[in-house]
């Protein structure tokens, strides 16, 4: 646990410079997996649709229809189809015009759609907020990724860099030992032609 916290502590101060005391839930929950080398991505809509109730997927399913052309163009024909009946019925009719009970109907009707759909919008904004999160999660584990191979790829140059400066040092060197042998040599030659041997 210790290690564990350790290596906490160290990735929230370089990837995200703060204690892991000021981490919120999504990026201790971000950083704990990036350590782990575990995946973040997951369905949220799974989860959210486990805790789904009857009375959740009845409103979902009203407010679908109620939002449809399906509902408009019904709905239409039913109010074409009480009015045009009570027209021809005349005084035999069962809602004469100015239609009071159709006008209590409706009323009724947007009375109960309107609380259900603002049930089914608030599930859905409860929905997107999920995903928001989970986006969240996934472009920073996806950034602190792209950091730790940036850090990698730095550190992998800068060895390389660091081996190449030590082998024309190497090369220097040799270059050096070679000159020098070459003037000792020469030396001779010139001594040895001076001598007239």
């Amino acid at each position: 646990m210790t290690e564990t916290s350790s290596e906490l502590d160290q990735a929230a101060r370089r990837w995200l410079g703060k204690s892991p005391e000021r981490l919120n839930a999504a990026q201790a929950r971000v950083l704990g997996r990036t350590i782990a080398r575990e995946p973040v991505t997951r369905n949220p809509n799974d989860a959210f649709e486990d805790e789904l109730t009857f009375g959740n997927r009845l409103a979902d399913k009203v407010a679908e229809f109620g939002g449809s052309w399906t509902f408009i163009l019904a709905f239409g024909a039913f109010l074409l189809t009480w009015a045009g009946a009570n027209i021809v019925l005349g005084r035999l009719s069962f809602d004469p015009y100015p239609f009071i009970f159709l006008n209590l109907l409706l009323s009724t009707l947007a009375a109960l759609q309107a609380p259900v759909i603002m049930m089914s919008q608030n599930r859905q904004a409860a929905k997107d907020r999920l995903n928001a999160t989970h986006d969240y999660e996934v472009n920073l584990k996806a950034e602190i990724e792209i950091m730790a191979l940036h850090e990698k790829l730095d550190r992998l140059r800068a060895e390389e860099i660091e081996a190449l400066i030590l082998k024309q040092e190497e090369q220097l060197e040799l270059m050096r030992s070679l000159l020098s042998d070459a003037s000792t040599g020469r030396g001779r030659c010139l001594a040895a032609i001076a001598n007239g041997t």
